[in-house]
């Protein structure tokens, strides 16, 4: 079996290279980490099949196009739809985000709520509950979604196969303050580092 790269998603992190077939279905959450209490969490979502549909990167500096500042403005009003919500360090790159969410209790996902027992004797979430992550994510997803497909019709923006964005997304509990100036940095580098990148499907 060929063996899939290890990436650093983000710093002091290392997890598999995206693999479609095999994470699809794969749970990335801590399973003994509470995600009912307050807290910051990374999260990265990236376009589907990393298709470069929020602009480039020229030099330094990420360009965004309209479909960038849509996603932008989305990501920023937030807030007005997750009372409690708040948001630190985000970047657009051309097919991916990051960003942390500053969580108050209860937007986390819950350790109650309909659950099931995995073949490991775990036991697992069902469905994505009100408040939690997973929700706000989705949220994101759906509101981008339906406003690029209306700048495809009205505007000409880049179609997209299928979906907008890949079913699932990264996640990090940032768990000290050395911790998070590490991950606000790697944000804040994001276009620079883009040549290099391993989200970046051309390299």
């Amino acid at each position: 079996m060929k063996k899939r790269p290890l990436v650093n998603i983000y710093p002091g992190t290392t997890r598999l290279a995206y693999d479609p077939d095999i994470h699809r279905r794969r749970t990335i959450r801590l399973r003994h980490y509470d995600y009912s209490q307050a807290g910051m969490v990374v999260v990265t979502i990236c376009a589907c099949q990393r298709e470069c549909f929020f602009g480039n990167v020229s030099g330094r500096d990420m360009a965004l196009n309209d479909a960038g500042r849509m996603v932008g403005a989305a990501w920023y009003q937030l807030p007005e739809r997750f009372a409690g919500l708040g948001l630190d360090a985000f970047v657009i790159m051309p097919n991916h985000i990051h960003g942390i969410f500053i969580l108050g209790p209860r937007q986390g996902e819950p350790s109650v709520g309909p659950v099931s027992i995995d073949k490991a004797g775990f036991k697992k979430v069902s469905g994505t509950l009100d408040g939690t992550v997973g929700r706000i994510v989705q949220a994101f997803k759906s509101i981008t979604t339906n406003k690029y497909i209306d700048g495809v019709r009205r505007w000409g923006w880049k179609p997209f196969p299928g979906k907008l964005w890949q079913r699932n997304y990264w996640e990090h509990v940032i768990r000290n303050d050395d911790e998070l100036t590490g991950i606000r940095e790697y944000i804040h580098s994001n276009p620079v580092q883009w040549a290099c990148d391993s989200l970046n499907a051309t390299v």
